[in-house]
């Protein structure tokens, strides 16, 4: 019996937990690398990851017909990880993409919507009032509703969920950081913290840190991104638990989560969307980012539009936190081989967490089927 080839898949995040995954169940036991969630970070010096967070929007209506095809595919999947890892990570509370009746953002989405037959309801006028009583929405502006299959999902619960899978089915978990790569004809030497190994193929799914592991120029985007975190009282919670996932066609594309309980024991709903890019160029520069908590002149923007949005709803208190970005020019996720034993999965443009087990599947593809092992 031939021995395996090894693989290493170098990021613990979304779309690398999700490539461990996929990997492991065609049998061949990766290496999954990469510093888990820092306990505080804003005395941490090392590696920080966008996925730190409680509540990511999920939903298959999309204006881009790539990422709702993602989304689906991923989206049928969350009950079998769910019950095989024992590990809930999906609120199905539903999702509303809204925006101007007459404009590109909604026009885009319903067109998406009949391509790939998404079931959802068109809400406009009183219906949409009548719907969600305590969201207030600007003039003119109508909503597509998925009542079912969408919501939201904990990044950190969906990574534990996958990573917990690919350890199962014989992945290795190593908690250390990668400093950079060399390939060679016989293999690719893997830099850590920890020493050096060497893999016959390696996966790159680092997120804003891919180009620095690859260590090439700046190919991606990373932008520094702040959230606005609104403590809602249990009474308040418990009255909104109606409310669904938001997404608006505002030029900053704000977003909404509804009411979810942090590992702090408050009850949050989350908005974000800045107005303007903070460009990441370095780890140092992450590094920094995420110690800083965000600006706090975009969370005073935040809150102005969260009282807008629910004049009726009374926030105890307001904090921000600090999260990023990574883009691409042609605003897909880079899945691509790059040599004979290097190969990419990363860069999520702000869409990429719902569809995350997805674009993982598709990233252990390249590996799968370079070995004769993909199905």
């Amino acid at each position: 019996m031939s021995e395996l080839p090894s693989i290493a898949v170098i990021g613990r995040g979304l779309i690398g937990s999700a490539a461990a995954r996929h990997l492991a169940n065609e049998g061949l036991a990766p290496a999954l690398i990469g510093p888990t969630e820092p306990v505080d970070k804003l005395s941490h010096r090392g590696v920080f990851a966008s996925h730190y967070d409680e509540g990511r929007i999920t939903r298959k209506n999309a204006t881009d017909r790539y990422w709702a095809e993602a989304s689906v595919a991923s989206i049928k999947r969350y009950a079998e990880i769910e019950v095989a890892s024992g590990i809930t990570f999906f609120s199905p509370v539903g999702a509303l993409t809204a925006g101007a009746e007459d404009g590109d953002f909604l026009g885009e989405t319903r067109t998406v919507a009949k391509l790939l037959s998404v079931s959802h309801q068109d809400l406009k006028g009183k219906t949409l009032t009548h719907t969600f009583p305590d969201l207030t929405l600007p003039d003119g502006w109508s909503a597509l509703w998925e009542p079912g299959e969408s919501g939201h999902i904990s990044p950190r619960r969906l990574v534990a969920a996958q990573s917990k899978l690919a350890e199962a089915a014989g992945a290795t978990l190593l908690d250390v950081a990668v400093t950079g790569l060399d390939e060679t004809s016989t293999g690719v030497q893997v830099h850590t913290g920890a020493g050096v190994q060497v893999f016959d193929q390696v996966l790159v799914a680092a997120g804003g840190m891919t180009d620095h592991v690859l260590g090439r120029p700046p190919s991606y985007r990373v932008c520094g991104r702040t959230v606005a975190l609104f403590v809602v009282s249990e009474l308040e919670a418990t009255r909104l638990a109606y409310l669904p996932s938001l997404v608006m066609g505002t030029p900053e594309r704000h977003y909404l989560l509804p009411p979810i309980r942090y590992p702090d024991g408050k009850v949050y709903m989350k908005l974000g969307g800045d107005p303007d890019d903070i460009l990441l160029t370095s780890p140092d520069e992450i590094g920094d980012w995420f110690r800083t908590g965000g600006r706090a002149e975009v969370r005073d923007d935040l809150g102005a539009r969260f009282r807008a949005l629910f004049p009726g709803v009374t926030s105890a208190s307001v904090k921000m936190d600090a999260c990023m970005t990574t883009w691409t020019n042609d605003l897909r996720p880079e899945i691509a081989r790059l040599s004979d034993r290097v190969s990419v999965a990363s860069a999520g443009n702000g869409a990429g967490a719902k569809c995350s087990d997805e674009l993982g599947r598709r990233g252990a593809a390249l590996i799968a089927n370079e070995l004769g092992k993909g199905r």
